[in-house]
């Protein structure tokens, strides 16, 4: 059994918030965890993780506060690309278990209130797909239905005979996007893998497919979708002669014109279509069926801000247009793409401040923010592993909704894999000198659940991926029992979360320096509400602060309520404002209105694994 004594809790009385906390809907505000099926938990011993494997483990994430899981695809599938190749998309992929554990899976999530949400890969399916296998025999009495489920070309013929590609399309993971098939005598297109075809959305037979398998999983009980890959839905219409036009050169990787970033995809990427369609998705989720409780979409989008903007809905006047609503969340990905080990403490004010300011207005529009997930590196091996505590802070307590990828709580960090143990397609179709700069295997490596043998994740001699080395020191049940651990930092960080000022508070953000940033959350309709001051250090050196000259209005004393765990500050100790002495990349939260708040030392027994 797990144990954890947590030093303080914290706890709130705060009766004027009640009618605005009476209207939130469950989704608001909420902490969803992102699960990589193969990596939590394995329950059957062969080395990968499993549905049953994540059911027993539901009683960890309800102890850490988590509101909704997000699970990568656990549907049929050849696992080249490791289920983003899907070839039944109501057949779950046997080594993850069955429909029935699926079920259970489900009863046990309502039965600790966490919502599940499934991965959806529309853009394309597996060439072992029975679509794509009517398709391409001409011999299949269903030939001419499925054909038209995929985008094909004869392709050009050169002056000495030779066929080639229609086009410059290039495939995410390198070389040209069109495949020739033989009994075809055609190309087909696949943005991604040669084994995962690209659906025809102008094809309406499609659409209507793809809506049946939402709401296939819908009657299944999941509250969601993460919608994989939204720009790449639609491509270009041809020309009147049946041709595509290609794309134009981006300037970039010029050394390398196979590489996707080669081009700039304005043939292939965030088409008009493509948010026509999700706008279809989401009135699906608002059929009478599913009335009773609100299902939500999530959007996975590398894109410019306007188009991400875009999934919220169709935008007029700053205001979502009334039955044009899109996504509810619309990943956030900037502070992910655009920084770095050394970005300074001003430019992460102006990436908080872009997507907070370019969001549209509306009730139900929240922001969301993202630092690690599945394709990109985790956040201790990217901004060093003593900044853990730091960007979870800062991810905990900025305005609106909040994704951890699966291991963050605890400072997981990437894994050294070598090339002949990688698996991951995008980097196998590389070489051994090149194949680190593209590998995502790093950052999928099992879960760290205790010091036992492969950490606890699985009993077998060998792991789908090698376990860290690092295993036996950083892990859950070690957390549990450190008087200071990132796992603590993070449960203080959800109890915080719960509070009205967290919720509903407004932000006020400010660079004091390149390495020092602070923010005020504030409840400016309550004047009695609490105060919340967040200051983070990113210098690997100590700053003295004058909080008072920063803020209006502070109390003269607030109480520490989050720290580092290599901080000086200790939870329930009071710190004078006009002078915080805040270590090297330290971060900490202060509440002020303390009357609201009690402090007490408490033992929490999180249930046993299994019940």
């Amino acid at each position: 059994m797990w144990k954890i004594s947590i030093s303080f809790c914290i706890s709130m009385l705060c009766a004027s918030s009640a009618a605005v906390l009476a209207e939130d809907e469950w989704w608001e505000n909420g902490h969803f965890y992102h699960i990589y099926v193969r990596s939590f938990q394995d329950s059957d011993n062969d080395g990968i993780g499993d549905l049953n494997g994540i059911t027993s483990r539901l009683a960890y994430l309800k102890f850490i506060g988590v509101t909704g899981v997000w699970l990568s695809p656990i549907f049929k599938s050849p696992m080249v690309d490791f289920g983003y190749d899907i070839s039944d998309f109501k057949v779950i992929q046997p080594e993850y278990g069955t429909m029935e554990d699926f079920g259970g899976l489900i009863d046990r999530c309502k039965e600790l209130d966490i919502k599940l949400l499934l991965d959806f890969v529309p853009n394309h399916c597996s060439s072992e797909h029975e679509w794509f296998k009517k398709a391409i025999d001409p011999h299949d009495s269903d030939h001419n239905k499925y054909k038209d489920f995929f985008i094909w070309h004869k392709g050009k013929l050169l002056e000495n005979g030779t066929r080639v590609p229609p086009n410059n399309w290039l495939s995410v993971f390198r070389g040209s996007a069109w495949e020739w098939v033989e009994t075809m005598q055609a190309y087909y297109l696949h943005q991604f893998l040669e084994v995962q075809p690209d659906l025809n959305y102008r094809n309406p037979n499609v659409v209507e497919e793809m809506a049946d398998v939402i709401r296939f999983w819908l009657r299944k009980g999941v509250s969601g979708f993460r919608v994989d890959a939204v720009p790449f839905i639609f491509e270009a219409e041809p020309d009147t002669d049946g041709n595509y036009a290609d794309e134009p050169p981006s300037g970039k990787c010029l050394d390398d014109p196979l590489v996707f970033f080669y081009l700039n995809h304005t043939q292939t990427e965030d088409l008009d279509e493509t948010y026509d369609v999700i706008y279809q998705w989401r009135k699906i989720l608002e059929e009478k069926e599913f009335a009773g409780q609100t299902r939500i979409l999530m959007s996975e989008g590398y894109t410019t801000l306007s188009n991400v903007m875009r999934y919220y809905g169709q935008i007029e006047n700053g205001a979502v247009v009334e039955g044009k609503y899109g996504v509810q969340v619309p990943l956030n990905f900037l502070l992910q793409m655009s920084t770095q080990l050394d970005t300074k403490a001003s430019e992460y004010k102006s990436i908080i401040d872009e997507w907070i300011s370019s969001m549209p207005k509306g009730n139900k529009i929240q922001a969301n923010w993202v630092l690690g997930n599945h394709d990109n590196k985790r956040i201790a091996s990217k901004y060093r592993p003593s900044r853990i505590d730091l960007f979870n802070i800062l991810l905990k307590t900025l305005p609106g909704i909040t994704v951890t990828y699966y291991g963050e709580e605890i400072g997981m960090t990437d894994v050294w894999i070598s090339w002949n143990e990688t698996v991951d397609p995008r980097a196998c179709r590389t070489d051994p000198d090149r194949y680190g700069e593209w590998s995502r295997d790093p950052v999928r490596s099992p879960f760290q659940w205790d010091s036992s043998k492969n950490s606890g994740f699985s009993s077998a001699d060998k792991t789908w991926l090698p376990v860290a080395d690092n295993f036996t020191d950083c892990n859950v049940q070690q957390q549990l029992r450190e008087s200071q651990s990132h796992l603590k930092v993070f449960n203080r960080l959800m109890e915080l979360r719960k509070q009205p000022t967290m919720k509903y508070g407004d932000l006020e953000i400010k660079a004091v320096d390149e390495e020092l940033l602070v923010y005020k959350r504030q409840m400016t309709d309550d004047p009695d509400a609490d105060i919340v001051i967040v200051v983070l250090n990113l210098e690997r050196n100590s700053k003295i602060i004058d909080l008072g000259e920063l803020f209006n209005g502070l109390p003269k004393q607030m109480k520490v309520v989050v720290t580092s765990i290599h901080s000086p500050f200790e939870p329930g100790m009071d710190v004078e404002t006009s002078e915080v002495v805040i270590s090297p990349e330290d971060g900490i939260v202060l509440v002020g209105n303390t009357r609201r708040y009690f402090v007490r030392r408490t033992t929490m027994l999180p249930p046993q694994r299994g019940t």
